[in-house]
């Protein structure tokens, strides 16, 4: 009878069987290929992310490094002394010191008058340089006699110290 029944394409006990396991084994690779393509994504994603992170990285670096050079270059001693002389500072004397226990340890003295500013050089020699007003007079007659002068500060770079550079973003 089996047999008649396999001849003639009529249903088996075993093929019955074998459905649900056939379209089992078809759901688990087709969820496998979705959960790797979709992983996958996530991956790509994370590539995507980490590269634009080490492009900010290397700006932000960039940055770092040219802030860097600038307070390297305001902290230079040659920097450093020409600013202070532009605000009108001189060399103190030798330095007084308190102790622990209360003891000062040294003489005070005061500082050396500061020499008086130089003229600024202009390009042509006899030219008088111009007041804010335009008006070619000199900076001291325009401050009362009893208040002296302020010392003159220059905006141009002044000697062979190299100027900081400006950075991005600021």
């Amino acid at each position: 009878m089996r047999r008649l029944g396999r001849v003639l394409g009529g249903p088996v006990a075993g093929q019955a069987a074998r459905t649900p396991f056939v379209l089992l084994v078809v759901a688990l690779l087709g969820g496998g290929l979705i959960s790797l393509l979709l992983l996958n994504s996530a991956l790509n994603q994370g590539s995507f992310q980490l590269s634009k992170l080490k492009r900010e990285t290397t700006t932000l670096t960039d940055e770092e490094q040219a802030l860097q050079r600038d307070v390297d270059g305001y902290s230079a001693p040659d920097a450093l002394q020409r600013r202070a002389h532009e605000l009108g500072l001189v060399p103190g004397g030798s330095p007084v010191f308190i102790g622990p226990d209360g003891k000062v340890a040294g003489t005070a003295s005061p500082a050396a008058e500061p020499p008086p500013p130089s003229p600024p050089v202009s390009a042509t020699p006899g030219a008088a340089v111009p007041s804010p007003a335009g008006s070619p007079a000199p900076a001291a007659a325009s401050a009362p006699a009893s208040v002296p002068a302020a010392p003159a500060t220059s905006a141009a770079p002044s000697g062979g110290a190299p100027q900081p550079s400006q950075t991005p973003g600021r």
